[in-house]
């Protein structure tokens, strides 16, 4: 037998063991996905007393979504610039619709403002910004969503159980029947795009009807959007963000993510800082990258509060910038 076929011989038997192994590791997961639905199953009976043969059966009508998956695990490409970001949120029509939508809302929305503290304009750009003021809230059943990434998602299987466990409880609370409830490829739901978790925690019956329904009710979804960001701490009649500047060279790495420093704090870092707000006043600083090059802002307890809807710089200044088009709008 020569060398070359020795080597094809080692190469054949090499392919084979690794076709072996993924198949095996296919048939492993498979069959733990199985298994991790059926004690989701018994998990649900024994600690919320659900019926074992309804909810299997329930789960069984369930579709696993192809296009669920391909879009969570979408790869994210260049990560577009804050100026790329800004021109997809702050343009003419959608300022336009957050005017029109405050005028038709106008009486609730004021309300929402008087009972929680929270500006008209914030409720109206959070809206605005997730579903384009109710136009665009989700075609997928949220049973699919949930269902399908809670055990054919490893990434975030336990989260998206989480949410599926809540989803359940909600659907069976509000008499809602689970099999026709849509939303996003991630079961979040209704005009303000709540996951389950904080519809059972932050939505809220505004109008008095009996019903939490934020998925076809503007005062439902405007009441639950600001009772969000009042359960979360927004500081009434308080700043959001402001301007800043930074020495060269300063480190932003080592500033964590959250209102932790007094502005006294970041000023001996190297913040430059002109306005008149204490030194004592918690803040955090963060950048977002201009046409001209990157700018630097304090983002105080209530540009916080804005992340804790979607856990990202652009989006929570997305929201502040289309916030404050749309009042300038609202009282020409």
């Amino acid at each position: 037998m020569t060398i070359l076929q020795l080597n094809k011989d080692f190469i054949s038997t090499n392919m084979m063991f690794k076709l072996l192994s993924i198949l095996l590791l296919y048939s492993f997961n498979s069959q733990a996905v199985v298994i991790s639905q059926e004690k989701f199953i018994d998990n649900m009976v024994e600690k919320h007393h659900f019926s074992k043969t309804n909810l299997t059966s329930l789960l069984k009508k369930a579709k696993v979504k192809k296009s669920i998956l391909k879009a969570i695990s979408r790869p994210a490409g260049k990560v577009k610039p804050w100026y790329e970001y800004q021109r997809i949120f702050i343009k003419p029509n959608r300022i336009k619709q957050g005017v029109k939508f405050w005028q038709q809302n106008l009486y609730t929305l004021e309300q929402a403002k008087k009972i929680y503290g929270v500006p008209i304009e914030i409720i109206v750009a959070i809206i605005g910004v997730e579903t384009i003021y109710g136009r665009n809230t989700g075609n997928f059943r949220v049973i699919d969503a949930l269902n399908t990434l809670a055990f054919h998602y490893p990434k975030r299987a336990n989260f998206f159980r989480s949410e599926l466990e809540h989803y359940l409880l909600l659907t069976s609370e509000e008499k809602l029947d689970p099999l026709l409830q849509k939303g996003s490829y991630a079961g979040a739901m209704g005009i303000g795009q709540f996951m389950p978790s904080s519809f059972r925690r932050y939505a809220i019956d505004f109008d008095g009807d009996g019903k939490r329904n934020i998925w076809t009710n503007n005062k439902d979804a405007i009441g639950s959007v600001a009772n969000y960001f009042k359960e979360f701490g927004w500081q009434t009649g308080e700043a959001v963000i402001e301007p800043a500047d930074i020495y060269p060279n300063i480190d932003l790495e080592s500033l964590e993510f959250k209102p932790k420093y007094s502005i006294g704090e970041l000023k001996r870092k190297k913040i430059l800082y002109s306005a008149n707000k204490p030194d004592d006043m918690k803040c955090l600083l963060f950048d977002l990258e201009t046409k001209i090059g990157t700018s630097y802002w304090l983002g105080f307890k209530n540009y916080y509060v804005i992340t804790r809807y979607n856990h990202s710089k652009k989006y929570a200044m997305a929201v502040y910038q289309l916030a404050q088009e749309i009042a300038k709008n609202y009282y020409k």
